[in-house]
C-alpha cells in the first residue's frame, strides 16, 4: 500500500533547478536511502514530504491514515522538559497516567490504609494496562539507554546539541510512525550507537526514507535507493551495493549509446559535406534527420568532485606531543599522552561522545592549551584543519560574501597535482560549484555545500598535515569516495576523528582509542581490525573470569593508579513504578514467547502457495522477537538494580 506518491513535482530555487517533473512512490515495506550530491535537494525533498516546504507544481499525495514523522538534522525540542517528558511529548495520555501512578504510589507509601487512594491507583493501573503505557515506558528507557542517555530526569536544556539530537531520535523511534523521515540520523552518534540503530531499523515495521553518509548503514538498512541527479529522481530496487553496481552499468550504457550516436552523426555529417542534392524525398528526409540529430542533447553524467590539489614538502619532524594532560573540573580527558607523529601516519581517533577527541585536535592545532606537557611542531609543517563545526570553519567570514571571493582569499590561481595552475573559478567548477553558484552568497548554499566549500579552501592552501574532525558529517557519499581516494595518495600525515566505520576502514592504518581516565590506547590496523582486537580481548577476559576461583569472604582490593577513577554513581533503588514493571515483565515475556511459538507453528502449516499469509505471519514473528528482546533486556536491567 502506498504511503506517499509524488506526481510530476517541480521545484526551483532560482540559482538551481532542484526537481524537474519528479515522480515516485513509497510503500509500507520500503526502507529507502536518498542519494545525491550536496545541494541536489535531498533535505528539500524530506521537507516537501513533511509539508514544510512548498512545491512549485505537481502534487504530493499522502495516505490520510498514515502517521508521518520528520527528524531534521537540527530538531527543535523543549529545553524545559526532562528527557522522559520530551520523549513522551507526543504521548500526552500515557505520560499523564505515568505521573498519576507515581504520585498515587508515593501517597500510598505514607497512607497504606487509604482505600480511596487504593481505588484510584487500581483504576489508573487498569488504564495503563489498556493503553500500553507500561510497555511504552519500558521501550523508551531501552532506546534512550542504547543511545547513551542514562539520566532520564535531566533537563534537556542542560544537554549538548549531540545529546539533544539523540533524544529527538528516541522520540521519533518511540512514536512508531508509518513513515519515518530522517536527515542524517547517524551524525553525533558513536560507532556503537550507530550499530544499535542499524539493528533497530532492520527490525522496524514502518517505512523509512533517510539521508545518511554512512555507507555500511545504507547497505544494511535499505532495500531501495532513490538517487537525485540534476533535477531527476531515479529508483534502484536494492541496497547501496546494488545501487553502485547498477549505477555503473547505467553510466556505461549511456556512454556507449552516446558514442554510437556520435559515430552515426559523424558519418552523416561527412555525407552531408559531400554536397548531396536534395532531389529525392528520401534524401531530403535524411538531411532533416541529420539536423534533428545535431539538436539532440544528452544528459551529462552527474558531476564528480575533482580533488587534485598539491601538498607542500614535509620534513622528518612533524608533530611531537610530550606528556600531554588536559582535564575539565574533575574529569580527565587526556592523561599524560606522548606520541611522535610521522609523515606517513594515517591515524583514526575514536571514543564516545565527550571523551576528548576534539579536545586533542584543538591541542595539536594550538586552539587549546594543555594543563601540562608540550606540543612541538616541525618547521616545515602546514596544518589543514577541517573542523566539524561549520561556524568555526567560516571564522570571521560574512555569509553574505560570494563563494568565489571566499576562495580567492587563498589566491587567484590554484596549483594542481600535475603542476599546472588553474583559476579559482575553474577549481570551484571541479568541486561542483557551477558559474551561477560561484557568484551567489555563501548563505544560499546548503549545509553540505558549505562543508564542501570549506574542504576546498583547506586543500588549496596546500597542507602537509591534514586534521579531519568528523569529516563525513554532511558530505555526500560521492564526495566522500573521492576524498578517500585523495587521502590514499596524499603525501603527508593524516589525523582523523570519525565515527564513520567505512571511512575509517578506507583511510587509516592505526586506531587511537580514548578510554576512561583519559588514556589513549593504540591499535594497529583500521577500524574493522580494531573491532577484531576488542572481540578477542573480550573473549580472553571472559575465559580468564571463568577459570579464576573467586574468594568467598575476601573483598578484592581496588587497583591503585596515578589518576583515581571517579566513583560510580550509586544506583537508585527501584521506584514503585519500576517494581510494578519488574513484576509484570516475567509474565509478559512468557506470553510473548507463547505467541511467537503459535505464530511460527501457524507459518509452518500455511497451505502451499499462500505467500500473502506467510509474509503476514513472518512479520508477526519478527515483531514478537523484537518485543521479547526489548522486554528481556529491560528485565535484566531491573533485576540488576533490584539486587543492589
Amino acid at each position: 500500500m502506498s504511503i506517499i506518491t509524488l506526481q510530476s513535482v517541480n521545484k526551483d530555487f532560482g540559482i538551481k533547478e532542484i526537481f524537474r517533473d519528479a515522480s515516485f512512490s513509497l510503500d509500507t515495506s520500503d526502507k529507502v536511502g536518498l542519494i545525491g550530491t550536496n545541494g541536489s535537494g535531498k533535505s528539500t525533498l524530506l521537507k516537501m514530504i513533511a509539508g514544510l516546504e512548498p512545491i512549485d507544481s505537481g502534487q504530493i499525495l499522502v495516505n490520510s491514515s498514515a502517521k508521518i514523522i520528520y527528524l531534521p538534522q537540527q530538531p527543535e525540542i523543549d529545553e524545559n522538559l526532562t528527557v522522559l517528558e520530551q520523549v513522551f511529548a507526543d504521548s500526552g495520555e500515557h505520560m499523564s497516567l505515568v505521573r498519576e501512578y507515581e504520585e498515587l504510589s508515593d501517597k500510598l507509601a505514607h497512607h497504606p490504609e487509604d482505600s480511596q487512594l487504593m481505588s484510584r491507583l487500581s483504576a489508573v493501573m487498569q488504564k495503563m494496562d489498556a493503553t500500553g503505557a507500561w510497555e511504552l515506558e519500558t521501550n523508551a528507557k531501552i532506546i534512550l539507554s542504547q543511545l547513551g542517555i542514562a539520566d532520564f530526569e535531566a533537563k534537556v536544556g542542560t544537554l549538548s546539541g549531540g545529546y539533544r539530537k539523540r533524544i529527538a531520535l528516541a522520540t521519533a523511534l518511540l512514536a512508531e510512525p508509518d513513515l519515518l523521515l530522517m536527515d542524517e540520523p547517524t551524525n553525533h552518534l558513536d560507532a556503537l550507537s550507530v550499530e544499535w540503530l542499524q539493528s533497530y531499523l532492520n527490525r522496524y515495521r514502518g517505512a523509512l526514507l533517510l539521508i545518511t553518509h554512512d555507507r555500511y548503514f545504507l547497505d544494511k538498512v535499505t532495500n531501495k535507493i532513490l538517487e537525485i541527479d540534476q533535477g531527476d529522481i531515479y529508483t534502484y530496487t536494492g541496497n547501496y551495493s546494488y545501487f553502485l553496481e547498477k549505477k555503473a552499468e547505467a553510466e556505461e550504457s549511456a556512454a556507449s549509446s552516446q558514442r554510437k550516436f556520435q559515430g552515426v552523426l559523424r558519418r552523416e555529417l561527412e555525407w552531408l559535406k559531400r554536397g548531396p542534392k536534395a532531389r529525392s524525398t528520401k534524401q531530403k528526409a535524411r538531411i532533416d534527420r541529420i539536423q534533428a540529430m545535431q539538436e539532440t542533447e544528452f544528459k551529462q553524467v552527474q558531476g564528480k568532485v575533482d580533488i587534485s590539489t598539491v601538498s607542500r614538502r614535509i620534513g622528518k619532524k612533524v608533530i611531537e606531543l610530550n606528556n600531554i594532560t588536559k582535564a575539565y573540573n574533575d574529569r580527565t580527558l587526556i592523561n599524560n599522552f606522548t606520541y611522535e607523529f610521522s609523515p606517513e601516519d594515517r591515524i583514526g581517533i575514536i571514543g564516545g561522545n565527550g571523551a576528548g577527541k576534539s579536545t586533542l585536535m584543538d591541542i595539536i592545532t594550538g586552539r587549546v592549551q594543555p594543563d601540562s606537557g608540550s606540543v612541538d611542531i616541525g618547521s616545515t609543517i602546514h596544518i589543514g584543519y577541517f573542523d566539524q563545526h561549520s561556524e568555526e570553519l567560516l571564522g570571521a567570514v560574512n555569509e553574505n560574501q560570494r563563494v568565489i571571493d571566499y576562495i580567492k582569499e587563498e589566491g587567484e590561481f590554484v596549483k594542481i597535482a600535475d603542476g599546472t595552475k588553474i583559476t579559482a573559478s575553474q577549481m570551484l567548477e571541479r568541486f561542483l560549484f557551477p558559474g551561477n553558484q560561484q557568484y551567489a552568497p555563501i548563505y544560499k548554499l546548503s549545509g553540505g555545500e558549505k562543508r564542501r566549500l570549506f574542504l576546498l579552501r583547506i586543500l588549496i592552501s596546500a597542507p602537509n598535515v591534514l586534521i579531519l574532525d568528523e569529516p563525513t558529517n554532511d558530505l555526500d557519499v560521492q564526495t566522500l569516495a573521492v576524498l578517500e581516494e585523495y587521502l590514499e595518495d596524499f603525501s603527508g600525515c593524516v589525523i582523523t576523528v570519525s565515527h564513520d566505520r567505512y571511512f575509517l576502514d578506507r583511510t587509516v592504518d592505526t586506531i587511537f582509542a580514548l578510554e576512561p581516565g583519559g588514556n589513549l590506547r593504540q591499535y594497529p590496523g583500521n577500524y574493522s581490525v580494531y573491532l577484531d582486537y576488542k572481540k578477542a580481548e573480550e573473549v580472553a577476559a571472559q575465559q580468564s573470569t571463568n577459570t579464576k576461583e573467586k574468594p568467598k569472604s575476601i573483598t578484592p582490593e581496588k587497583p591503585t593508579s596515578a589518576t583515581p577513577e571517579p566513583e560510580p554513581k550509586k544506583r537508585k533503588r527501584l521506584s514503585n513504578w519500576e517494581k510494578r514493571e519488574f513484576e509484570q515483565l516475567e509474565g509478559k515475556i512468557a506470553q510473548l514467547e507463547t505467541e511467537k511459538l503459535q505464530a511460527e507453528t501457524a507459518m509452518a502449516n500455511v497451505a502451499p502457495g499462500n505467500y500473502t499469509q506467510v509474509q503476514k505471519l513472518y512479520e508477526q514473528v519478527e515483531a514478537l522477537r523484537q518485543a521479547i528482546d526489548q522486554a528481556t533486556e529491560r528485565w535484566l536491567e531491573l533485576a540488576e538494580m533490584d539486587s543492589n
